[in-house]
């Protein structure tokens, strides 16, 4: 009998902390696993008590890795309805205060045995590749792709001395995906653009949001009021997440929306100051509240859902609310444009569009999307367009073998050989402490500590 090819999926964020690279690539491996055809590992950041406790809602901390992967699949399965096939392991990680993520430490790529490294998929790949040192991606994998997932360079905008910040995440970004990946995937036209990448959203939603969808269907089609409430936004609490837009068109507008009525779900660094901003406006009542899961039963019945992010590369919230049926009015924006083939997605060009489809919103009905369209936001769907695009679809070329050298390879071919240069001076500099520091790394992030190497039981005298 063959060996079953073997998928490992890195990412760079775990349950219980519930942003995109901890949910997606979740979902990811248990559909890439259901058919059984293929042996998949999501492998994720184990971060140590005291760094839990900087990252993980509602005060949930684990005390060994066994208890945190019991959680995650309990919280799948729960949504999904069927037993995932795929297993998880854990790789040390450190949380960035400064950055507000989570970073690995050591070579993570060694945590797959050689005899299962056949494919490697990095979600976020510059993100787990700025500062590692290690083997090869290449030369351990025989494919690797990645998954672009965050629109990196719009976020250092926003800061201090932004663009010069952007300028240099640019090269960055570029040097080491081209380095460590064979194919990229941009989840939308709204990230960085890298050579030879696809654009493909390669995501879909939680099915318990099309159930809902469904539910709310039926109830239209029986004449039922399906909608009983107005408009609502919920996303992770801080500025660049969408909430300093959203209070700019409410403030500069207020005349025309007198009477609006908004609620905002999210907890987040800058929750203090959205609620004060929200507070002083006169004729449009905003009230805020605590970070809520999107499918509880809370949110079924909120009719439109006001998203003018502009930062997201595929907004989950966008697509868990068009899978639930509502209208969602957003910006005319390239991370929206995967969104703009189902009905109830409205997009706007500047504020008095915002204004218009939102008035315009509050009084009609959604429509009632087609079992196609439903399908489309799938996470069946997905994993499809992830397969085709990354020719999965087949049985993996041969061709895409590993090399006998971790850098410098004996190929005649000029761009091999420049690529192998590039990743032997990468590999280099992330190896010293200096230069690692001076691009942002965390300090002591080579090898994982004493406790971390403690809790994941890894070899003292063969640490990662």
């Amino acid at each position: 009998m063959d060996k079953k090819e073997h998928i490992a999926i890195f990412t760079t964020a775990s349950l219980p902390w519930l942003t995109g690279t901890a949910v997606n690539p979740l979902f990811r491996a248990a559909y890439l696993a259901k058919s059984g055809d293929r042996d998949v590992t999501l492998l994720i950041p184990w971060l140590s008590l005291k760094d839990q406790g900087l990252v993980y809602p509602n005060k949930i901390t684990f005390a060994s890795p066994s208890e945190q992967e019991k959680y995650i699949h309990q919280w799948l399965e729960d949504r999904v309805g069927f037993t995932s096939g795929f297993s998880i392991r854990f790789y040390p990680g450190k949380f960035a205060r400064e950055k507000g993520s989570i970073l690995p430490v050591g070579d993570i790529s060694e945590i797959i045995p050689d005899e299962e490294a056949d494919v490697a998929v990095l979600e976020e790949p510059e993100h787990l590749t700025w500062y590692h040192h290690g083997k090869r991606w290449k030369t351990k994998f025989r494919l690797v792709i990645g998954i672009i997932h965050t629109n990196y360079l719009e976020y250092v905008k926003r800061e201090k001395n932004g663009a010069l910040q952007a300028f240099f995440l640019k090269y960055l970004n570029n040097w080491v995906v081209g380095i460590y990946c064979h194919k990229v995937i941009r989840l939308s036209a709204a990230t960085q653009d890298y050579p030879e990448s696809i654009i493909c959203n390669v995501h879909g939603v939680n099915p318990k949001f099309l159930e809902i969808g469904k539910k709310k269907r039926e109830q239209q089609q029986n004449g039922e009021k399906a909608f009983t409430k107005g408009a609502y936004f919920i996303g992770k609490m801080i500025w660049s997440k969408g909430y300093k837009e959203l209070l700019q068109h409410l403030r500069n507008h207020q005349k025309e929306l007198a009477g609006l009525e908004v609620d905002l779900f999210g907890s987040g660094e800058d929750s203090d100051e959205v609620q004060k901003a929200a507070k002083k406006l006169e004729q449009v009542t905003v009230r805020v509240h605590p970070a809520r899961d999107h499918a509880d039963a809370l949110f079924h019945d909120y009719k439109l859902f006001l998203n003018p992010s502009t930062t997201d590369v595929v907004c989950t919230t966008t697509a868990e609310a068009l899978a639930m049926g509502k209208i969602v009015v957003c910006a005319n924006h390239p991370s929206n444009d995967f969104f703009k083939q189902f009905p109830n997605c409205w997009t706007y060009d500047d504020s008095e569009g915002f204004v218009k489809l939102t008035l315009k919103a509050l009084t009609e009905e959604p429509a009632q999307p087609n079992d196609a369209q439903r399908y489309g936001l799938s996470w069946e769907a997905a994993t499809e367009r992830f397969l085709k695009a990354v020719g999965l679809d087949k049985p993996l070329e041969r061709k895409l073998s590993r090399s006998s050298s971790n850098f410098m390879a004996t190929s005649m071919n000029l761009q091999q050989k420049v690529e192998d240069v590039s990743a032997f001076v990468h590999h280099v500099a992330s190896g010293f402490e200096v230069s690692r520091r001076i691009f942002g790394a965390i300090p002591d992030s080579l090898q994982p500590d004493e406790q971390l190497t403690k809790e994941l039981g890894l070899n003292n005298s063969a640490r990662i």
